[in-house]
């Protein structure tokens, strides 16, 4: 960002609160672009002892995610969990536990992540958004390094499973 999205005056670099910012030089002004991460839910979404993993479009055919969205206004993380899985699989979703909060510095994100489970493995993504999806059995499930890939880990872990995590692109295909 090079310049104030509040008033258009050019920005700085400075040291503020331990860190480098961009900082607008308008004294009126006082932005400050604090680069704060965005909140984002994951779902590991299970079905009869199997895991859903989606490949959101425009992912390479290697990559699968757990079920991720963000949160909307006035929305707490456990609804928007359970909505991220019906908008992107079509499955109603029970809330099951709260596995763990996540940094993911590559997009700036704090990932809430929840274990939930639904009734059916009959998918109907959108297909704007999920390009494919399958259902990999939790014995089988590999673990990656980037994301929500620790929170699958962490939750395995919970169940007595320990896997070796890889990384993102190279399992679970």
């Amino acid at each position: 960002m090079r310049f104030c999205p509040q008033c258009a005056q050019p920005l700085r670099r400075l040291e503020l609160s331990g860190k480098t910012r961009d900082v607008c030089m308008d004294n009126r002004c006082g932005f400050v672009n604090w680069n704060n991460p965005v909140p984002v839910v994951a779902g590991i979404v299970e079905w009869n002892d199997h895991v859903i993993l989606l490949r959101n479009v425009g992912w390479p055919a290697t990559w699968y995610g757990l079920c991720t969205g963000f949160l909307e206004a006035g929305e707490m993380p456990e609804e928007a969990v359970v909505r991220e899985v019906k908008e992107e699989t079509g499955l109603d979703g029970t809330l099951q536990s709260y596995v763990g909060m996540y940094e993911f510095h590559r997009r700036n994100q704090l990932l809430i992540c929840y274990h939930v489970t639904v009734d059916s493995n009959e998918v109907t993504c959108p297909p704007d958004e999920i390009a494919d999806h399958k259902w990999i059995h939790i014995e089988k499930v590999q673990p990656w390094t980037a994301g929500t890939g620790q929170a699958l880990r962490d939750w395995l872990r919970s169940r007595g499973i320990e896997r070796e995590m890889r990384e993102f692109g190279e399992v679970n295909v």
